[in-house]
């Protein structure tokens, strides 16, 4: 009795061998169906197709135009004023020597990168420089400028931490006056978080009506085949099955509207490389323009898909439950 029913279970597993390999090629083939039928709908209506895409493209190209905006501008705040040394006024009548030892004592603290000591010689060449004083300065019997310690911060440090340096500055001997850029720096640093939120804000809205303009056209599709759906579910087909087309059609026209998104916003990037470009050689080259950055333009027609993909998940599904109920 052992062995007539060790045989008869023999047979179930490899029952289960042979009908796994032909489900999952029979779904690789649906898949790849429903790839090749979706795009060959799309191209049956170019038209629609085109102003869908369009819409969506134009849609996604401004929240990446705005990203590239803000980020050079926090560029251009970084070469014009973000980092700029911060200037220590020695008192009248200190020397040489009462400077190098002022310096000497600010070296040591950790947020300052480096300090250049300016004689007043060296500012009295720098005011001749200036068109109108130059005879002026002609004029004058003694140097009244004093000497001049130049501060350059370390690069990326916070707010509070510069405001540490100058009231070090101010309270080192033989200081008379501190000028600090540091009240740039706070209304750039709160401009540039502003700017982030609104560009992450704009996405997201932007984002959300791309999902809606495919789940539109995606319901439209649907309501047009209604009958065939209705057949396609009568005669036993899932509704995975159905839906399946629908959704490849949904991450047909994220892709294309992600690329064309790109498309778009390198073509931006190009147009405003001369203008800069000129900008940056009135400023002697301190101002440099950043494109966007490879991975970004990488990843955005792929999220685009997905997008392409949620909606037309949405629709579809409340849509091909409504033609099975009718």
């Amino acid at each position: 009795m052992n062995a007539v029913r060790d045989t008869r279970k023999a047979p179930e597993p490899e029952k289960t061998r042979r009908s796994g390999p032909r489900k999952v090629g029979a779904w690789r083939e649906h898949h790849l169906w429903s790839m090749s039928i979706s795009l060959r709908r799309l191209g049956a209506r170019p038209l629609g197709t085109l102003l869908t895409v369009a819409v969506m493209g134009v849609a996604l190209a401004l929240p990446l135009t705005f990203y590239l905006l803000l980020g050079n501008v926090q560029r251009m705040g970084d070469a014009l004023g973000r980092n700029q040394s911060i200037s220590a006024f020695m008192k009248p009548g200190q020397n040489a020597a009462m400077a190098e030892t002022a310096a000497s004592a600010l070296r040591g603290r950790p947020e300052v990168a480096d300090i250049v000591v300016r004689t007043p010689k060296d500012g009295l060449a720098e005011l001749a420089e200036v068109q109108g004083f130059s005879g002026a300065l002609q004029s004058l019997d003694a140097n009244p400028l004093p000497y001049v310690l130049s501060v350059q911060p370390k690069p990326g440090l916070s707010a509070e931490d510069v405001s540490r340096l100058v009231e070090s500055m101010k309270a080192t001997p033989g200081v008379d006056m501190v000028q600090d850029t540091g009240a740039w720096r706070q209304r750039l640093d709160a401009l540039v978080g502003v700017g982030g939120r609104a560009v992450a804000l704009l996405a997201l809205l932007l984002g959300i009506a791309a999902l809606l303009v495919v789940g539109n056209t995606i319901r439209v599709d649907i309501q047009s085949r209604s009958a065939e759906i209705g057949v396609l579910l009568l005669i036993g087909a899932s509704r995975p099955f159905v839906r399946r087309p629908y959704l490849y059609a949904g991450i047909w026209l994220g892709f294309l509207a992600g690329a064309l998104a790109v498309v778009l916003a390198v073509a931006l990037e190009l147009a405003m490389a001369g203008p800069v470009g000129r900008l940056a050689a009135a400023y002697d080259g301190s101002v440099s323009f950043g494109g966007l950055p490879a991975w970004l333009l990488l990843s955005v027609p792929f999220a685009s898909a997905v997008l392409g993909w949620l909606g037309a998940r949405l629709v579809s599904a409340r849509q091909i439950r409504r033609a099975a109920a009718g």
